[in-house]
């Protein structure tokens, strides 16, 4: 089908919208010159860290927040909502688009496509009074956005990071994932993330991916080889501690339902979008996040029992330091800083590809 032009633009742009894993889970279905559906799915069937939907409904928000940012350029305003009628694993979103000739570009365009991970160390300098008013004033009403900066916070979130990656590497059900979402030898990926984005260099990359190769050898190291220290070092102790500060993000209510994480994942992307926008790059730093969900709710992920039991250690741990108690949720967590660019990233479908075809 031929898309009008001015939706191709928005939605070729919306599509670097982020995603857990790059999984990229929905579709768009043209219905006119002003109305568009997503098709939003979620990957809770398969993968372990999207806790009944909950990552992809955030990523849904994302994409919506992205699409809103986008038609600026159009000089078009959006409203949107969710079907009630669907399940939450199919979910459908309505977009509607409104000419607005008064609207301008929004400032945080130029850094659709420009937004990254950065998964490898940063420099320790701190953020700025000005960058952090300008992130905190991007999570929105809904929203408290807190930043811990000093070395003991840091060495505290390190310490969370490198437990929350000890079952990160000993749960069978997590290798299940990282085998499958995981582009080995590659530089750049479309629907992945590839291996020099993972933040490895590139021995323990190569090391790693013949390790992934199967369960088996992943055992046998993490038993006899101590395979899970160096990994935890160069992917989880010193980022935490090289970076410019760690930031919650915290809502003011309750996250109820769908529709609170994907208001979420708005407030998201409004952040990265103007740290960005800041010169800071950032990585989400949602494991142990994802863990307390599980271990709040006691709902069983792994059929390893030390899994369950860290996870409750590592909910406590965050809970202390955020200063939480157990029943406080938490949005989003992740670490911000100066650094060069990454040379390698993930990339997108192409929207051919995004399109449903009548």
């Amino acid at each position: 089908m031929t898309i009008p032009p001015h939706l191709f633009k928005i939605l070729d742009l919306a599509r670097w919208a982020p995603s857990g894993d790059n999984c990229q889970p929905w579709k768009f279905q043209i219905i006119s010159d002003s109305h568009v559906v997503i098709h939003g799915s979620d990957t809770r069937d398969w993968c372990l860290y999207d806790f009944d939907g909950h990552a992809s409904h955030i990523a849904h928000g994302a994409l919506i927040e992205t699409i809103r940012i986008a038609a600026s350029a159009e000089q078009l305003s959006i409203s949107w909502n969710r079907r009630s009628d669907t399940p939450e694993g199919t979910a459908l979103y309505d977009i509607f688009f409104q000419p607005n000739p008064d609207l301008s570009n929004d400032p945080l365009l130029p850094f659709i496509e420009s937004r990254v991970v950065q998964r490898r160390m940063m420099k320790t300098k701190r953020l700025s009074d000005e960058q952090k008013s300008a992130i905190s004033r991007a999570g929105g009403d809904d929203f408290d956005v807190r930043f811990f900066e000093s070395n003991a916070e840091k060495l505290k979130i390190a310490e969370l990071l490198w437990r929350s990656a000890y079952v990160r590497l000993t749960c069978p059900e997590a290798y299940a994932v990282h085998r499958e979402v995981i582009e080995w030898g590659a530089r750049f990926s479309n629907d992945k993330i590839p291996e020099e984005a993972v933040g490895a260099d590139p021995l323990m990359a190569s090391m790693m991916g013949w390790v992934m190769g199967s369960w088996k050898r992943v055992s046998f190291f993490n038993n006899f080889m101590f395979g899970t220290i160096l990994p935890r070092i160069e992917l989880d102790a010193l980022p935490a501690l090289f970076c410019g500060a760690h930031l919650v993000l915290q809502p003011r209510g309750k996250l109820t339902g769908i529709d609170d994480y994907v208001k979420t994942g708005m407030a998201i992307q409004r952040i990265w979008l103007t740290a960005t926008a800041q010169g800071l790059f950032l990585q989400p730093e949602m494991t142990p996040l994802i863990f307390r969900w599980y271990a709040r709710r006691e709902r069983s992920f792994s059929a390893e029992p030390h899994a369950m039991k860290i996870a409750k250690e590592i909910s406590g741990i965050l809970e202390r330091i955020a200063h939480l108690k157990e029943q406080d949720d938490i949005g989003f967590f992740c670490r911000l800083g100066e650094s060069s660019a990454p040379s390698s990233r993930s990339l997108r479908k192409s929207l051919e590809e995004l399109i449903i075809q009548p």
